[in-house]
């Protein structure tokens, strides 16, 4: 994520290049969810570090004079007697993790604030078990940090993102060979055998019951994966990982400011199909709630670790 390091130059890099979004490909047809009556999923929000940067930095089109605390995250779901985690957030050794591969050119415009609390601490210290089964939303540093403070987990990522990760090099955007390579992982393709969902060509229903739903969602990394969650009092969630930094870009389907879309968007044309697909599942369900995985506002609402959202 950018720090406020780069806040000035990108104010005005974003005048002088512009902000428009791309324009919204068309997507496939809609498939209204099937979920099983009163599924027993609930949810918590594990926030494990942060940074303060201005709006401008997370999306074209955002107020140069507005803070924001992009917090980096997991998210512990439970449904009955099981536990899934979506994403890892910081772990203990992501100070060792980034000085071996960060660029030293990149450092002063993607870091973390201290202190850094890893989930598995967070969740060990309130007496809460380790899940054993854990989906990456797509394999970046600040998602995948803590994977081995989760011993014996089993790791589902697309199989995309699996490419990706035996290809592991230092690099802004890439999967880091501190944190997936010559690791004692159980590596498990996320395989999407399901129908269309929520205008998603394919789908996978992880508990069989409609209340945990993962859809590809392709462009910021070639495995990115987003997640609809239907909790047991009914309330629907679509955590989208970091198609979106910040639920400000969504009203008119901003993107990040250009410079990060050159930097952390492997395909910035698929990035912005899956926006406009967030925004016409938003706007057939207006209840449904977009929870873009560092959006610290949006955390806020909802509430963290220790409370469970249902």
């Amino acid at each position: 994520m950018p720090t406020l390091l780069q806040a000035l130059l990108v104010s005005i890099l974003c005048v002088v290049h512009g902000t428009d979004a791309a324009a919204a490909p068309d997507a496939p047809a809609a498939r209204a969810p099937t979920v099983a009556a009163r599924p027993q999923a609930s949810f918590t929000i594990l926030p494990t570090g942060q940074v303060t940067v201005r709006e401008a930095m997370l999306f074209a089109g955002g107020r140069f004079g507005e803070k924001a605390h992009s917090v980096f995250a997991a998210f512990l779901i439970r449904h009955g007697d099981q536990t899934l985690m979506l994403d890892t957030g910081l772990g203990g050794r992501i100070a060792e993790q980034f000085a071996q591969d960060m660029p030293w050119w990149a450092r002063g415009a993607f870091g973390y604030e201290q202190p850094v609390r890893p989930a598995a601490a967070q969740l060990r210290a309130a007496g809460v078990p380790l899940p054993q089964r854990i989906v990456l939303s797509h394999a970046h540093w600040d998602h995948a940090s803590a994977l081995e403070e989760f011993p014996g987990a089993e790791v589902y990522a697309a199989a995309e993102e699996l490419a990706q990760i035996r290809q592991a090099r230092a690099g802004v955007a890439t999967a880091w060979p501190s944190q997936v390579s010559d690791k004692p992982l159980s590596w498990h393709a996320l395989v999407f055998d399901g129908p269309a969902h929520e205008g998603f060509e394919t789908s996978r229903d992880w508990f069989g019951d409609g209340s945990v739903v993962f859809v590809p969602m392709r462009g910021h990394t070639p495995g990115s994966v987003g997640l609809f969650l239907t909790t047991g009092s009914g309330r629907r969630f679509f955590f989208v990982g970091d198609v979106l930094w910040h639920s400000g870009a969504l009203a008119e389907g901003r993107p990040k400011i250009w410079a990060a879309r050159l930097l952390v968007d492997a395909d910035v044309d698929g990035t912005q199909r899956a926006i406009e697909r967030i925004r016409a599942a938003a706007a057939r369900d207006p209840a449904l709630v977009i929870v873009p995985a560092h959006d610290g506002a949006v955390f806020d609402r909802l509430g963290r670790f220790p409370a469970w959202i249902d």
